[in-house]
């Protein structure tokens, strides 16, 4: 069984494709029967040959073309062409109909300069952003120091005060502690008289004896 399909041609990651009839059995990049037309989807519109003769007959024949060719021969009328040429109209009339209505493509690819200006735009929108973020970034980063500036200032001064406070406080609480340490210290060393009890008893006796 014949099938119509793409065969892939081109460099790497620029496509294009050959649309043939090769037998259905056939690998992807083997052998073919007949090339049919190519198809280049890199241009705008893409780009799309066929020989409708070649094709008409291989269909004719039994060929059945894959999704894909049918998808891409759509937009150009040919598979109505296929039908008028099956109801019996005469191949040169739907052949030269097709050439006039055969759409002017821009031969440009991408790897040209057909889309050079949609890029150019793009990378200088880029490059705008890029500049003007640095000059935001610091816009706000000065906003944000002049506003935080004094906020710190004004909430670190009573912080420092508070701890001042509170240093000068202890340090009174020790001298008064040191103070009665030493006091009681002292209080302790001094020596105790001992009064003897012997005396008031001789002091006693002795007014006795004054008064006899």
């Amino acid at each position: 069984m014949v099938r119509i399909r793409l065969r892939r041609v081109g460099s790497r990651h620029q496509p294009s494709y050959r649309i043939i009839a090769a037998d259905k059995e056939s690998p992807r990049d083997g052998k073919f029967i007949e090339n049919l037309g190519h198809y280049n989807p890199r241009t705008e519109p893409a780009t799309v040959v066929i020989d409708e003769r070649r094709l008409f007959h291989w269909i004719g024949h039994g060929a059945q073309p894959s999704d894909a060719v049918r998808k891409i021969l759509k937009p150009l009328g040919t598979w109505d062409r296929w039908d008028r040429f099956k109801a019996g109209e005469d191949i040169d009339v739907l052949l030269q109909e097709a050439e006039d209505n055969k759409i002017e493509v821009d031969p440009r690819t991408r790897r040209d300069d057909l889309f050079g200006t949609r890029k150019a735009k793009k990378k200088s929108k880029k490059k705008v952003e890029d500049k003007e973020a640095p000059e935001v970034e610091t816009a706000e980063s000065e906003a944000e120091g002049v506003v935080e500036e004094p906020v710190e200032a004004e909430a670190e001064a009573p912080v420092e005060e508070a701890t001042s406070k509170e240093a000068v406080e202890e340090a009174e609480k020790k001298a008064e502690e040191s103070t009665e340490e030493a006091t009681t210290e002292a209080q302790a060393e001094l020596p105790t008289e001992e009064t003897p009890e012997e005396e008031p008893e001789q002091a006693a006796e002795e007014t006795q004896e004054e008064e006899s």
